[in-house]
């Protein structure tokens, strides 16, 4: 689905050249300004764990990515926008990476259907990224982001669309790059941060970003 290049991109700020496959699961890093512009900005490092998700869900496989879902501060789901299978396996991806589908009643889609209440209590920043944006014929386009953002809804998250190819979906300023700021902040106060918002005694300017991931990156 790209999930590489969006890593790159995001990392980076650069189109990654030839990507390849990812097999287990590959670590870049991101700078970001926490709260930038206000007093309380500071700037903090964000890992991104890019988890392969090429590889199918027998029991042993799941078992293998399982120990990249550990200590999860925030999850980027990840998904084709050319393909409408790739968009409803984030359905089965957020149950995987938040172990949410270890019971036998696990089941998120049931002829169609999302039901929310199963991630009601999730205090997991969530975000929906979309790539190959520029493949979709204008004639289909309304249709596609229509159908997505249906999905985002479900997932109570905010949604970006975009052509990684292209790192002006991501510009300064855009609201593409807004929505991402906002999402790694709540990635920051998940980790740092306790519920009534007073901050952590001896936390480092280190945060662990994993999960679906982009460890974080999750999708199919």
């Amino acid at each position: 689905v790209g999930k590489s290049s969006l890593v790159h991109l995001l990392c980076q700020n650069q189109v990654l050249g030839n990507p390849s496959w990812t097999v287990g699961c590959s670590v870049d890093v991101r700078i970001h300004d926490y709260k930038e512009g206000t007093p309380e900005e500071k700037t903090y490092y964000i890992e991104l764990w890019d988890v392969g998700g090429s590889v199918g869900s027998a029991s042993s496989v799941k078992s293998t990515r399982a120990v990249f879902y550990n200590s999860v501060n925030g999850i980027i789901l990840v998904h084709d926008l050319t393909n409408k299978k790739s968009s409803q396996n984030l359905y089965r991806w957020s149950l995987e990476a938040l172990n949410r589908d270890v019971a036998p009643t696990g089941v998120l889609v049931t002829n169609g259907d999302y039901d929310r209440e199963q991630f009601a209590d999730n205090q997991i920043p969530l975000l929906v990224i979309g790539t190959k944006l520029d493949q979709i014929p204008e004639t289909k386009r309304n249709e596609v982001l229509t159908r997505t953002a249906f999905l985002a809804e479900d997932f109570n998250a905010e949604e970006i669309n975009l052509d990684c190819t292209n790192p002006r979906y991501l510009a300064a300023g855009s609201s593409n790059a807004v929505k991402l700021s906002r999402f790694f902040d709540k990635v920051i106060e998940k980790r740092y941060l306790s519920r009534d918002g007073n901050q952590i005694p001896g936390f480092p300017d280190r945060k662990r970003f994993g999960g679906g991931t982009l460890k974080s990156l999750h999708y199919d």
